[in-house]
């Protein structure tokens, strides 16, 4: 018998309808796209640089585009997903990512990539976090969500890897295939999603007709004084599950994106750039950031409600995430520049040699959710830590004459330790959300990732400029980052053991008339679209 209090279960509660495989195969393409397009572009850079006569400043901002455009506009689009809508807030920016992506194809200038590369940058923060967010309030709580959720970031990490690989073969073929490759793919994904993403409206009418019956008496749980205002917007009906309608904090989102790009360019070209100029993007970057803070404690309806900084796994699991992705970014930078321009290895060969990173791929999907099951997210998270320690720690023997079977035991931890935490990282970054803020935590987390990438490949880069005109001692010491960034990751890291993974049936309602409900897309024989 179902409970009266949650929206019905998935089938027989032990396995998902293809449709709702569907969504996440599309989820999936998305992410997986994001992950193999920044890679491929790293393979590509070289051939660009000769072809369109590229200074070395115009090639970094080719790179620094995409990482202000993803970074500054990631807490935007996460909260847009939960006041817009996600299906809306992954399609239209998947069509314009489609149409960028192939300028940058066609481009025959320095300045129309950078356009490019920023607005698909952008387009991806506000992709990410919607499609994240339809995981995190559409999937029930317990199995099918863990199962889902590490299923979906598994793919993001396979697309790196696969991107590594992929870029080089194209590169060799034509750099312009780097663009248009990604255009694609994004079309195949676009037509899977307009079908088979669930309409936000649809979800939350769906969801109440489904909770009402359930309950004897829906109005008297709620009871109102004639004073109260009525959650429904005028002309609903009553007990309908819909929230009131709701505007763009536009104060706080300028405030907070320019804060957010200022101090990701500052920091993306702080080995770049005069110092003076460096600390200037910082000053203003803390100073919009002052604002924001101030508008946010005063706004009504807040793009950032303060108080979501209460949740302590929230905020550890952010920590966590910018010291883990500043490692894991910051490794594979130096040990692309070694294995390419100290060993002589051409851009194929780099890139399978760095497939061993790739087996978070195989194992996120089916080892890490038994592990969570046993020992819980938390100690799931840090045992993923202290591999990456250790997998940095054994790569810091550096020699110019050194064989890949060598290497290759650090690569592969490397990638069984991105297996156990990030996924896992997800989900306790998530978990316990309203789920009318579940946008809102997607693009806080995410917005810590891309932070933490951006001060991996800055610090990584400033610590090569300390090591000294020898380009072995400088790698060395620029691996320095990632032993120091993932020991900090282990301090800082989620504590406590997480509850054991309920099955759909026991998971804790979410429905409320506040907040959209919990869409079931594990459900069989259920029309979501």
């Amino acid at each position: 018998m179902r409970p009266t209090t949650t929206a019905p279960p998935p089938g027989d509660g032990t396995r998902m309808s293809g449709r709702t495989w569907g969504v996440l195969l599309v989820l999936c393409g998305a992410i997986f796209l994001e992950g193999i397009d920044i890679a491929m572009l790293n393979a590509a850079l070289p051939s660009i640089r000769a072809e369109l006569g590229l200074s070395t400043g115009e090639l970094q901002w080719v790179m620094s585009a995409y990482v202000l455009g993803y970074g500054g506009f990631m807490l935007l689009g996460g909260r847009a997903a939960d006041l817009f809508g996600r299906r809306r807030m992954f399609l239209l920016p998947l069509a314009v990512f489609l149409a960028f992506s192939g300028l940058g194809g066609l481009a025959g200038n320095g300045w129309t990539l950078v356009l490019a590369r920023f607005v698909t940058g952008a387009c991806a923060a506000f992709m990410t976090p919607a499609g994240l967010s339809v995981i995190t309030t559409g999937f029930p709580a317990g199995p099918h969500r863990t199962k889902a959720l590490l299923v979906y970031s598994g793919t993001g990490g396979a697309g790196f890897s696969v991107g590594l690989v992929v870029g080089g073969l194209l590169t060799a073929a034509d750099w312009r295939w780097v663009f248009f490759a990604p255009v694609v793919l994004a079309a195949l994904i676009l037509a899977a999603g307009l079908p088979l993403l669930p309409r936000t409206e649809e979800a939350r009418t769906e969801d109440a007709r489904a909770v009402r019956p359930r309950t004897a008496r829906p109005r008297a749980m709620r009871p109102r004084t004639a004073r109260t205002p009525p959650t429904e917007p005028a002309g609903a009906r009553p007990g309908c599950g819909r929230p009131p309608r709701t505007h763009l904090d536009l104060p706080g989102a300028l405030t907070v994106t320019g804060s957010i790009l200022l101090f990701v360019l500052a920091v993306e070209r702080a080995t770049h750039a005069p110092p003076v100029q460096t600390a200037a993007a910082l000053a203003a970057s803390l100073i919009l950031l002052l604002a924001f803070i101030r508008i946010e404690r005063r706004s009504p309806a807040p793009l950032v409600r303060p108080g979501i900084f209460r949740t302590h796994s929230l905020v550890r699991a952010n920590l966590t995430g910018a010291l883990f992705t500043c490692g894991f970014f910051g490794f594979q930078f130096v040990v692309v520049l070694y294995l390419r321009e100290l060993r002589g290895w051409s851009a194929p060969e780099t890139g399978l040699a760095m497939l061993a990173l790739g087996a978070d791929a195989v194992l996120a999907p089916v080892l890490t959710p038994r592990l969570v099951r046993r020992f819980g997210n938390a100690r799931v998270i840090l045992g993923g830590l202290l591999l990456a320690v250790l997998a940095y720690a054994a790569f810091l023997p550096l020699g110019t004459g050194r064989a890949y079977a060598a290497m290759f035991p650090s690569l592969l931890l490397i990638g069984i330790a991105f297996a156990l935490a990030y996924g896992p990282l997800t989900i306790v970054a998530t978990d316990g959300i309203d789920p009318g803020e579940q946008g809102l935590a997607g693009g806080l987390l995410h917005t810590s990732f891309q932070f933490g990438a951006a001060l991996g490949l800055s610090a990584t880069t400033a610590a090569m400029s300390l090591g000294g005109p020898d380009p072995l001692t400088a790698y060395r010491t620029a691996l320095l980052v990632p032993v120091l960034s993932a020991v900090l990751a282990v301090v800082v890291s989620p504590r406590g053991r997480a509850a054991p993974v309920q099955a759909p049936h026991s998971s804790r309602p979410v429905a409320s008339s506040d907040h959209a409900p919990q869409q079931p897309l594990a459900r069989e024989g259920t029309n979501n679209g």
